[in-house]
């Protein structure tokens, strides 16, 4: 076996235990921040596609209800429009080699009041992302969905708003401060459909720009 073989085997063997921790991760449930009575009311299922080979890396905020049945990220109709803006089908989305998915919260957070899905919880990413991260040197592209994401990505890149935040995405893919490039996305919920028709420039001027990259991403990692 060549060095660099040795060195990709060696990833390859610390990721998956990695992945194996999170997978047996129950912070949220056992030892919530906030106090117990802030525990998460549900039995943890944790998400996360994280790849020692993917080029792009999505991350969102946490699953959905859906998604914590099935076990599979983007199992519900944003998926459906997230693949859309990517144009991807769901063969090449789901394929290690070319997306990890890493969300704010791996597990879901539960329902408010309204029965809207709460934020990712906190505990997880002050346990988990960093570690992550570090085991992912290849990135190429960075999707970061939501405020939560970009909170933790962007850092001062990130707007008063997740619209100052998303009309910026021009400046942020290009900042040198950032050795990944960052794209910023909305949720794409279609509760988001009202601010969409609202900001005609998403899908006019960025949406070209992140199907353009990512096809280019996707077509290098194929060969």
């Amino acid at each position: 076996m060549t060095e660099p073989e040795a060195r990709k085997e060696a990833s390859e063997v610390a990721l998956e235990a990695l992945l194996a921790e999170i997978s047996a991760c129950r912070i949220c449930r056992d030892t919530p921040a906030g106090g117990p009575a802030k525990a998460l009311p549900h039995e943890p299922r944790p998400v996360c596609v994280a790849s020692s080979s993917a080029s792009i890396l999505i991350a969102g905020q946490a699953p959905g209800t859906r998604v914590h049945a099935s076990g599979m990220p983007f199992t519900d109709p944003s998926g459906d429009r997230l693949r859309d803006w990517l144009g991807v089908d769901e063969t090449k989305f789901y394929d290690p080699a070319h997306f990890a998915i890493v969300p704010m919260g791996f597990c879901f957070p539960g329902l408010d009041a309204k029965g809207g899905d709460l934020p990712p919880r906190k505990e997880c990413a002050p346990a988990w992302r960093g570690r992550v991260m570090a085991q992912m040197p290849q990135l190429k592209l960075i999707l970061v969905i939501g405020q939560y994401a970009q909170a933790w990505h962007l850092g001062s890149l990130k707007q008063k708003s997740l619209t100052e935040t998303v009309r910026n995405w021009r400046s942020i893919l290009d900042a040198k401060d950032q050795t990944i490039p960052v794209l910023p996305l909305p949720h794409p919920s279609w509760r988001n459909s009202g601010w969409i028709r609202k900001n005609p420039w998403f899908e006019a001027e960025l949406l070209p720009e992140l199907k353009r990259r990512v096809a280019s991403l996707v077509d290098a990692s194929s060969e």
